[in-house]
């Protein structure tokens, strides 16, 4: 027989997850012929697969040993990139400017060198994650954003922090603005565009309509043109949903696509503007604007982080970030 306590990052979890994530040897059929059999019991007593986990409660494990033989530990994240740019930094979270070109999270082209696995890296090195004191948790994003797209992106260092940081997302209690470059001059001027989206997954794509439609989801884009020359306008956008690339479908849907956007673009239009080949859109601020309570996290409330340079602001000399 052996023990396991749960630690503070480990709380809250089912469970059979748990379970799964510790014991990879053993297989899933056991895993539950064993709880409903008593051989897992949680604080001396008979549990059951949705359990949730409480800091602080004991695991009894009657398993053979074989399953909790050791697997030599393959860090892959100690071959990722180096390169992060901190913004901020605190006990609990990282907000990080990603630049244009790195994936948040691994794809099925790139699994090393992502923004995920640089977090890792950072915080291993730092003495801050060490994965073999974790039971279950890695350090987390809190959002993402697309590899060719740059700008800012919280990382969270442990457990409550990520729960916190998901909710106030969710609630909108955290507020994200983001730079853009599109052809023409949205009318009006200010407003919120409305409409529903639907996602492709097979071709990667999104397409927006104003109507609804089977598997369809409603999207909300709030934007402000800040100024408009040479047939472009710089727009600040906060997104009130946050789709699949909602920013680039959406101004698209309104004849105003971004420049340098290949996939919801117009070529001919982005030749014209000197053969722009990146999408000129930049997640530059990010608000904390706390309405419920944050626990650890209260501190951040009113706080606001700004990227230090958009690559293209300077298209816009006259304007001022």
């Amino acid at each position: 027989m052996r023990s396991l306590t749960i630690g503070k990052n480990d709380a809250d979890q089912r469970l059979d997850k748990f379970l799964t994530k510790n014991l990879p040897n053993l297989p899933q059929s056991l895993l539950y012929k064993y709880i409903r059999k008593k051989r897992i019991k949680v604080n001396g007593r008979r549990a059951e697969i949705s359990t949730r986990l409480q800091e602080g409660d004991v695991l009894d494990l009657y398993i053979n040993d074989e399953f909790f033989e050791p697997t030599e530990p393959v860090y892959d994240f100690l071959h990722a990139g180096t390169a992060l740019s901190v913004l901020y930094e605190d006990e609990d979270l990282l907000v990080l400017d990603k630049p244009v070109g790195l994936l948040s999270h691994p794809d099925d082209r790139e699994y090393i060198d992502t923004l995920i696995g640089r977090v890792k890296r950072y915080l291993y090195e730092k003495g801050e994650y060490d994965p073999a004191a974790e039971q279950s948790f890695t350090p987390a994003l809190v959002n993402r954003i697309d590899r060719n797209t740059g700008g800012i992106v919280l990382a969270a260092k442990n457990a409550e922090a990520l729960r916190i940081l998901n909710q106030k997302m969710k609630d909108r209690e955290i507020h994200k603005y983001y730079l853009c470059v599109v052809h023409g001059t949205p009318e009006p001027a200010e407003g919120t565009l409305e409409g529903y989206l639907r996602k492709d997954e097979q071709k990667n794509r999104v397409f927006v309509s104003k109507e609804p439609s089977p598997g369809a989801r409603t999207i909300r884009t709030k934007y402000k043109v800040l100024r408009s020359e040479q047939g472009m306008s710089l727009v600040e956008v906060e997104l009130l949903t946050g789709r699949t690339h909602q920013i680039r479908a959406h101004f698209a849907s309104i004849g105003c696509p971004l420049v340098g956007d290949g996939k919801y673009g117009n070529n001919q239009n982005n030749r014209r503007q000197g053969g722009r080949r990146k999408q000129f859109l930049y997640s530059y601020k990010t608000v904390f604007d706390f309405t419920t309570d944050a626990g650890p996290l209260e501190a951040l409330n009113g706080k606001v982080f700004e990227a230090p340079h958009v690559w293209f602001a300077e298209q816009f000399p006259d304007y001022q970030l």
